[in-house]
């Protein structure tokens, strides 16, 4: 294959451009804010079980306080009704030692209840607490996620706008060169890596590898409009005054 020597040159710019979009789409899929948000998102998510959890307690307790709060009322009442009965004059002596043992029984029962009413509200409140922390826990995680994907998003945006100016001078620097030449380029950049490099001096810019003697002397014979390839990777060897020839 011939192909001008100056347009040859240009195959340098068109790996400098596919080599910064290789850049560009594999810091694209590696940026640091995609493990942070993975991280970040399943710690919110375990907040939020934990939030579901508090708030969940939180409304078996109240149920629990509003049913022991109904059975002091009950006893209260009951005691109430016995002690109206007492003043009434309306009951017999038994009937009147019957209503007195059954009061110090509501009494006893009505203080205990008490108690437990006391120790479910204590419960309440430090469950109450607990719940506002886990609130706020899952308010401050979520603004963690959002200042993740901030970053991320303009991280992304940045690189976005990288990717696009380098895929339009690619396509402007692919209208000046021949077609067969792209397809050879192509071809090794899609098997290998990298479709072209400077030959300075024994040394290939695409692998880094030198070239053996035998390999120099063919390319030194060659033609200037001749394209040639390192015999290591299969690059095209681009020649300039650097390569030493």
């Amino acid at each position: 294959m011939k192909v001008d020597p100056a347009l040859q040159r240009r195959l340098l710019d068109l790996a400098e451009i596919d080599a910064e979009l290789s850049r560009v789409a594999h810091r694209r899929g590696n940026l640091p804010e995609h493990a942070e948000l993975t991280e970040a998102e399943k710690a919110v998510q375990a907040q939020r079980d934990a939030h579901v959890a508090a708030k969940t307690a939180l409304g078996d307790l109240d149920r629990e306080v509003e049913r022991q709060e109904r059975e002091v009322e009950s006893v209260r009442a009951r005691a109430e009704r016995d002690r109206k009965l007492m003043e009434s004059g309306s009951v017999s002596a038994k009937q009147l030692s019957d209503v007195e043992h059954e009061l110090e029984t509501l009494q006893r029962r009505q203080n205990a209840l008490e108690e437990d009413l006391l120790e479910l509200m204590e419960r309440r409140e430090a469950t109450e607490e607990d719940e506002r922390r886990a609130a706020a826990e899952v308010t401050a995680k979520e603004e963690a996620v959002a200042e993740i994907t901030a970053r991320r998003d303009e991280a992304l945006a940045e690189l976005d706008s990288t990717r696009a100016r380098r895929e339009s001078e690619r396509s402007a620097l692919l209208v000046e060169l021949p077609e067969d030449l792209i397809a050879r380029y192509d071809r090794v950049r899609q098997s290998r890596g990298v479709g072209a490099g400077l030959l300075r001096y024994r040394r290939c810019g695409a692998c880094q590898l030198e070239l053996d003697r035998v390999a120099l002397s063919e390319i030194k014979a060659a033609a200037a409009d001749d394209v040639v390839t390192c015999d290591n990777c299969g690059a095209i060897l681009v020649r300039t005054a650097e390569s030493g020839l």
